[in-house]
């Protein structure tokens, strides 16, 4: 399709803008002092390469760094909160303590241990993470890597870490690698299982192939951007089971609070009692935060969101002096961060208990959604409105946590598929040319959302409609612009370009990244959803397949199986009368799961020993399913 600028605000998003600057005050500075407080250094260039390809660029979001009013196409208080997130550099956050932001969409956090620097959150890729350590070190000296805590299961916090250690030094004892109880667990369910379909949905709710600037990615609202490179995983060493666990850490006390099922299913908070220092992980940013991230994850807890705020304030609020967290800036003295944190803990309480409270009325997940809006005691402070999260999709999320997807209306219990909904629908509606002339006089009024809703009949009816594509990615543009939320914003304007431009190709998941640090069983539950009973020839599921699989770097046995049209695995058990056996090691087997390479050229490598129905094997990794972005928008 031919190139298509983006379109001006119209004349209701500038009127939504002005109404929305009346609500909050943006002329606060304390946090812009915050955001700035203790910078001692930036990066040299601000751009950070991999094969002389950006990883990040500061100079990307330069538009932000000028002190100009919010433009007309973005939302004022995202404007502002992208300004914030525009700042970067080293920056001392209590004594010993030094966070680097603005390099990636997550801090990487130095503490200087008794013989090394003790790590929290390695950032998202191998590269950002280096530089950052980089700059550590020529500013501060440098220190050896004693430690490396995970704050959380997400891979902005973790998949770094080939930046900062490597599994040689972890093996050898040299570094700790410490992670809350499940840490990876979650990390294989969400990157692996989930990986490729959240993957193509992040590229809707973080922007990074939109053009950056007014009209296009602004913010992801935890941070200015997502990296693009490689990333990692390394194990952890050490788990935290319980509240109240004390660990000393090359020297330094850190008390450990477990918060599973919050803002990640395996995270944790911790105090520093000879610094008087809290980090609130990822539960309490300068945002509203998700529920459920519109990329695809599980539904978090919000009640349990709250009381583990309750908690932390309880354990530790009254002895802290500075509180920082994994995204955006901390808090200095003791009373604002008590503010802050009963704030945070108020507003998830809030959202619970009122959605909750409809629900139990009878209303619907959208019913709700329209209904509720953050009262006037959140509305003038700025780390509690919806630059991430919003009250609308959080509000949905709590009713699904409690029930599920169906809303209670047999109407919805077993609706048509979208194609045929919209072939329907559009016939209904007298033809695709009357449902364009009344979604154009829609648009005219500043009805989008409607016009979102409507014209997606038609798109999904007939996908080759110019006149319907431009016209839904023009209404999808006036609500990206409108959008408080940075993820709304993005999604909105990405959907536009896709409708414009059509879906570019997103590469290849990562899940083969992280097989090394995978247990067998995380790496034969990997396979089984992209087994296809069909390409292995058991449609009807009256095939069976029994192989006896040896791992050499694990040392251990497992047999994997084919039946009823699924694949099993036993743990240390060994089959008597299996049709083939393959010995080989975790990285071997990653290369063929990756398609680096195939069964055969492992065996002529010597990295693959099979014995027994080689065809067997060879028809059980063709039947494993590739997944790509084509494949992915198929209906």
């Amino acid at each position: 399709m031919a190139e298509i600028d983006p379109e001006p605000a119209s004349a209701t998003t500038r009127s939504a803008h002005r109404a929305a600057a009346a609500v909050l005050s943006f002329d606060d500075p304390a946090d812009t002092d915050r955001a700035t407080r203790g910078r001692i250094g930036s990066h040299p260039t601000g751009r950070i390469e991999l094969d002389g390809n950006a990883v990040w660029d500061i100079a990307r979001h330069d538009f932000l760094r000028h002190g100009a009013p919010a433009p007309d196409t973005v939302h004022p208080g995202l404007w502002r909160q992208a300004t914030l997130n525009a700042h970067h550099g080293l920056f001392e956050v209590a004594d010993g303590v030094w966070q680097a932001r603005g390099y990636d969409i997550s801090n990487i956090t130095f503490l200087a241990g008794r013989t090394g620097w003790v790590i929290i959150d390695p950032l998202t890729t191998t590269t950002t993470a280096a530089a950052c350590l980089e700059l550590a070190n020529d500013i501060l000296g440098e220190r050896r890597v004693a430690a490396v805590i995970y704050t959380h299961s997400h891979v902005d916090h973790f998949g770094g870490v080939l930046g900062v250690t490597s599994p040689e030094a972890v093996a050898r004892g040299d570094v700790r690698v410490i992670a809350p109880d499940g840490f990876l667990h979650e990390v294989v369910r969400e990157n692996v299982i989930a990986g490729p379909i959240m993957t193509r949905r992040a590229m809707y709710q973080f922007g990074p192939l939109l053009a950056n600037g007014p009209v296009g990615q602004v913010d992801c609202g935890l941070g200015s951007a997502i990296p693009l490179g490689p990333v990692g995983l390394i194990a952890p060493t050490e788990t935290i089971h319980e509240t109240g666990t004390e660990l000393t850490v090359d020297g330094i006390r850190i008390v450990f609070q477990n918060t599973p099922e919050a803002e990640a299913p395996a995270e944790m908070n911790f105090f520093f009692p000879d610094k008087a220092l809290l980090c609130m992980a990822e539960n309490c940013t300068h945002t509203l935060h998700n529920v459920y991230p519109i990329r695809g994850a599980q539904t978090r807890d919000a009640l349990y969101w709250s009381k583990y705020i309750a908690e932390a304030l309880e354990l530790w609020g009254d002895d802290t002096d500075t509180m920082f967290a994994s995204h955006h800036w901390p808090r200095f003295g003791t009373s604002d961060v008590r503010r802050f944190l009963v704030l945070q803990r108020d507003v998830y309480r809030w959202m619970h208990d009122q959605t909750m409270r409809l629900a139990n009325l009878g209303h619907t997940p959208t019913e709700i959604a329209e209904a509720l809006s953050l009262p006037a005691c959140f509305a003038r402070d700025s780390h509690v409105q919806g630059y991430y999260g919003t009250v609308s999709h959080n509000a949905k999320s709590v009713y699904t946590r409690y029930l599920g997807w169906y809303d209670g209306n047999p109407a919805n219990l077993d609706p048509l598929p979208p194609v045929e909904a919209g072939e329907r629908y559009v016939e209904l509606m007298g033809g695709a040319d009357a449902v364009m002339a009344a979604a154009q006089r829609a648009f005219d009024n500043g009805d989008y959302r409607w016009v979102a809703q409507v014209v997606n009949h038609v798109v999904f009816a007939d996908p080759d409609h110019t006149a319907a594509r431009r016209l839904q990615a023009d209404a999808l543009e006036q609500l990206g612009y409108r959008s408080e939320s940075a993820t709304w914003r993005n999604a909105y304007l990405m959907g536009a370009h896709e409708l414009r431009h059509g879906t570019p190709d997103y590469g290849a998941p990562r899940g083969r990244l992280f097989v090394h640090a995978m247990t067998a069983e995380q790496i034969f539950d990997s396979m089984g959803v992209r087994f296809d009973p069909e390409a292995f020839g058991d449609a009807d599921g009256t095939s069976s397949l029994v192989v006896n699989v040896t791992f050499t770097d694990l040392d251990e046995h497992h047999v994997l199986g084919v039946v009823h049209a699924a694949l099993h695995q036993r743990p240390f058990q060994h089959a008597p009368d299996a049709d083939a056996a393959l010995t080989c090691s975790r990285a071997a087997l990653a290369d063929v799961l990756g398609r680096l390479a195939t069964l055969d050229d492992q065996i002529e490598a010597g990295t693959f020993d099979v014995s027994g129905d080689v065809d067997a094997l060879r028809r059980l990794f063709d039947s494993l399913t590739v997944f790509t972005t084509q494949r992915l928008i198929e209906p």
